[in-house]
């Protein structure tokens, strides 16, 4: 299974387990997991999933593993004949993401009440009257 993310205006390809870099994501408080909503979801089956009511229950969850920075580049502008020179350098911070999990959570909490729902009616008596 894998699905197409959307952050800092720029999408990824991203299964479980993968480590990614993207732009540098400001965490509020000590939790360093977020969720985020695919636009694109491939089931393990090979079913592809998109558009809004199709992705609703589709969570990306993601856990941010560390803060770099990308390779140092130097920007420099000149004009002949001028005297113009100017020399300046950039380098983009990024955050190294982990994908822990791609799911459908409608599809989580109908599973999770079946189950249990089975094993426990051993002496339950049914309140609709009949």
């Amino acid at each position: 299974m894998y699905a197409v993310i959307k952050t800092g205006g720029k999408q990824y390809k991203v299964a479980a387990g993968d480590v990614i870099e993207v732009e540098r994501l400001k965490i509020k408080g000590d939790d360093p997991t977020l969720t985020l909503t695919p636009l694109f979801v491939v089931d393990d089956d090979g079913t592809a999933i998109s558009g809004a009511k199709e992705l609703g229950g589709y969570k990306v969850g993601v856990k941010v593993v560390g803060d770099t920075k990308g390779e140092k580049l130097t920007v420099f502008k000149y004009r002949n004949k001028s005297g113009y020179r100017t020399k300046t350098g950039h380098r983009q911070q990024y955050s190294l993401i982990e994908i822990t999990s791609i799911g459908d959570q409608a599809k989580k909490a109908k599973a999770a009440p079946a189950e249990t729902s089975g094993s426990d009616n051993s002496g339950s008596v049914d309140s609709n009257g009949s």
